[in-house]
C-alpha cells in the first residue's frame, strides 16, 4: 500500500481555493472516484483517507460530486473498479493504495481525459501523479516517546511489510528513541499484510513476551494497540489516534490527515491548473501530526517532543541527519549529509537499535 512519494507542493491555506469556479468548471460539479483497499472503520489507513474525503466534500459543496469505492483489491480488481468510475464520468480519481498504481497506470494512459493519483505511488504521466506523507517525522518524535517512557529497553514494532514507506518510519523511530535512550532497542516483526488483525496481534503478543514494555506498529487495524492495553504495555499507535482503545496505556500515535490535500487538487482540477507531480507532506504542511499524548506520559517527555515537533517544522532538526548507522554497523549517512527526499524510495536497511527485520 505504501511506497516513497518525494516532492512537495505548496502548502497554501486552502481558504482561496474553495471560491466557486462555475466559470473555469461550467460542466457541473466535478466528479471525484475515491477507491480503497479496505473498509472505511473508525480507524486506520482507509478511514484517515476517507477523513480526507468528507473534508473536501464539505469544503467544496455542490461544486464536486464524490464517489467511493472501498474493499477494492490491488491488481486487476482495481483497475475494473478505476475502468468502471472513468466510464461513469469522474474527471479526478483517488487510488489510496500504492498496489493501484500499476493497474490504475493503465486505465490512466486509456483515459487522458482523467487524472489519477495514487497514494504512496512514484510513478507520474500527463494526467497521473502519486502522494506519501513524510511518516518519518511523526516516527521520530513517537520514538523519542517510546525511549523516554520503556523500563525494559525492549520496545517492539508490528510492521507490515519491509518496504521503504515502512523502513523509513522504523527507522526514524529507532532514531528517535536511541537520541534520549542509547540503551533502547526497537525489535521489529513484519507480518506481511496491511490488514489481518489476528496476525497484528500475535505479532504483539510475540514482542511482549520478548520483554517489550511499549509497542508500536505500521499496519491498518488497533490489533497491536488493543493487544498492548491488554498486558498494560504502552501503545504507540500510527495511522489514528486510537486512544479509545487502549484507555490506561496510551501513549501517543503518529496520525495523518488528507482533507486539505484533496481540497487543493480537486480545486486545481477544476481549475485547469493541475500539474502531475509526487507530493511528500509532512508536520510543516498539517499532513503528519501527533496525537494527543497519553496519561502515562511525563509532563517533561510532552514538553520535549512539542520542541523537537517546532524543529522538524522549521526544518531545524532534519530526521534523517548524519551520521547514521545501519544494524551491521556500517554508516550509511556520513556525518554533514541527510537522506534527500528523493532516496527515501530506496531505503533497505535498517538502523543501528533495530533487532530483527531481515529482507
Amino acid at each position: 500500500m505504501h511506497s516513497p512519494a518525494r516532492r512537495t507542493l505548496l502548502s497554501a491555506g486552502v481558504a482561496a481555493s474553495l471560491l466557486p469556479l462555475r466559470s473555469a468548471w461550467a460542466a457541473g460539479p466535478l466528479k471525484i472516484g475515491f477507491v480503497f483497499l479496505g473498509p472505511v472503520g473508525d480507524t486506520g489507513w482507509t478511514y484517515q483517507h476517507d477523513l480526507g474525503r468528507r473534508e473536501l466534500e464539505k469544503n467544496l459543496g455542490a461544486q464536486v460530486s464524490v464517489r467511493t469505492v472501498p474493499d477494492t483489491n490491488e491488481g486487476p480488481d482495481s483497475e475494473r473498479v478505476a475502468r468502471e468510475l472513468s466510464a461513469d464520468g469522474c474527471q479526478l480519481i483517488f487510488g489510496a493504495s500504492f498496489g493501484y498504481m500499476k493497474p490504475m497506470l493503465t486505465v490512466a494512459n486509456d483515459n487522458p481525459g482523467v487524472q489519477y493519483l495514487i497514494a504512496s505511488g512514484y510513478q507520474t504521466a500527463k494526467n497521473f501523479g502519486g502522494y506519501n506523507a513524510r511518516w518519518h517525522e511523526g516516527g521520530y518524535l513517537a520514538g523519542i516517546v517510546a525511549g523516554r517512557t520503556t523500563r525494559s529497553n525492549i520496545i517492539g514494532l508490528v510492521g507490515a511489510h519491509p518496504v521503504p514507506d515502512v523502513m523509513w518510519y522504523l527507522n526514524a523511530f529507532a532514531l528517535g528513541a536511541r537520541s534520549v535512550n542509547p540503551k533502547a532497542m526497537v525489535h521489529v516483526v513484519f507480518v506481511n499484510s496491511w490488514f489481518d488483525p489476528p496476525k497484528e496481534r500475535d505479532a504483539a503478543v510475540a514482542l511482549m513476551n520478548q520483554g517489550a514494555d511499549v509497542l508500536t506498529h505500521f499496519t491498518d487495524t488497533p490489533a497491536v494497540t488493543t493487544a498492548a492495553e491488554a498486558r498494560g504495555v504502552g501503545a504507540i499507535s500510527f495511522h489514528s489516534d486510537m486512544r479509545s482503545h487502549a484507555p490506561r496505556n496510551y501513549l501517543t500515535g503518529v496520525t495523518h490527515h488528507w482533507g486539505g490535500f484533496y481540497t487543493r487538487v480537486a480545486h486545481e482540477v477544476m481549475a485547469g491548473s493541475w500539474k502531475p507531480g509526487l507530493y511528500l507532506g509532512g508536520i510543516g504542511d498539517g499532513v503528519v501530526k501527533m496525537a494527543p499524548m497519553g496519561p502515562r506520559v511525563p509532563k517533561d517527555v510532552a514538553e520535549l517532543v512539542q520542541a523537537k515537533e517546532r524543529d522538524i517544522a522549521s526544518g531545524k532538526l532534519q530526521v534523517f541527519a548524519g551520521p547514521i548507522k545501519d544494524q551491521k554497523g556500517a554508516v550509511r549517512v556520513a556525518a554533514g549529509a541527510r537522506i534527500a527526499d528523493a532516496d527515501l524510495g530506496r531505503m533497505d536497511w535498517f538502523a543501528e537499535g533495530v533487532v530483527g527485520g531481515s529482507r
